[in-house]
């Protein structure tokens, strides 16, 4: 939701503000956006490889409700077109969905209204928290009233998780007319705008150079220790960041 959407919204009943429900709807209308559409294209790729691997359209959709994250999908198609067995496949899916941990325990606490939150609702709500809605959240939410961040968030989240499920669908039936070079390009629009909103969502110096030091040590990673690249680029390149920055706060303190 856009700073002028939320200037407009003060402007109505203050009224509105006491319940839940008008908050839901404005994260529901704050997901259609950029981002969703970028989601949208990257399951093309998804449902491309799906297909290719013989998953059912029900197999499709379940995996997509049920796991959500794009990454951990993508993980546990390539382990059945592999061959995996169960324990393998599910040994990495875990592994590829522990970076999301970080970033529900980053949110929680913005979510949470006291103790007028319940359990329960955190539970539901992280589910949703994936690249595109933790990014978005951390944009916006903070600039909401405590008691609107969860039914903002879950409209949000919910919205968007039902129009990709909608266009995932739809993409499974229509990959045949895709050219087949379009559907797996459209899987790097995903990192590409995750790069740029995070940098975007970046709050102090430190984020951004964690980001930068992501980028350098990548590739360096990459050549090095294939495998576990992604791994040793976000704890090293993190740790780094956070050091750096740690330092610097201090000393400007002094």
């Amino acid at each position: 939701m856009t700073n002028q959407n939320i200037e407009a919204a003060e402007d109505d009943d203050p009224s509105e503000f006491e319940g839940g429900a008008y908050w839901f709807r404005q994260g529901a209308i704050g997901a259609f956006c950029l981002p969703t559409l970028i989601l949208m294209m990257a399951f093309v790729g998804f449902t491309s490889l799906a297909r290719e691997v013989g998953l059912t359209l029900i197999e499709v959709l379940m995996m997509s409700l049920l796991m959500w994250a794009l990454p951990s999908i993508v993980v546990l198609t390539g382990a059945l077109s592999a061959g995996v067995g169960l324990i393998p496949a599910a040994i990495a899916v875990a592994l590829s969905a522990v970076r999301l941990m970080p970033m529900t325990v980053a949110l929680v606490p913005i979510l949470r209204d006291g103790k007028r939150t319940k359990l329960w609702h955190l539970l539901i709500a992280s589910h949703f928290v994936a690249v595109t809605a933790w990014v978005f959240a951390m944009r916006n939410l903070p600039d909401l009233p405590r008691a609107a961040r969860l039914p903002f968030f879950a409209g949000f989240g919910g919205t968007v998780h039902f129009v990709v499920l909608c266009s995932t669908a739809l993409f499974y039936m229509a990959l045949p007319v895709i050219p087949p070079p379009l559907a797996a390009g459209l899987v790097l629009l995903t990192p590409v705008y995750f790069m740029f909103s995070m940098y975007q969502a970046s709050r102090t110096g430190g984020d951004k150079l964690a980001l930068g030091l992501g980028l350098v040590l990548g590739p360096v990673f990459y050549l090095l220790f294939p495998g576990a690249d992604l791994l040793l680029t976000g704890f090293v390149g993190g740790t780094i960041a956070f050091v750096a920055w740690l330092f610097a706060t201090k000393r400007a303190e002094l």
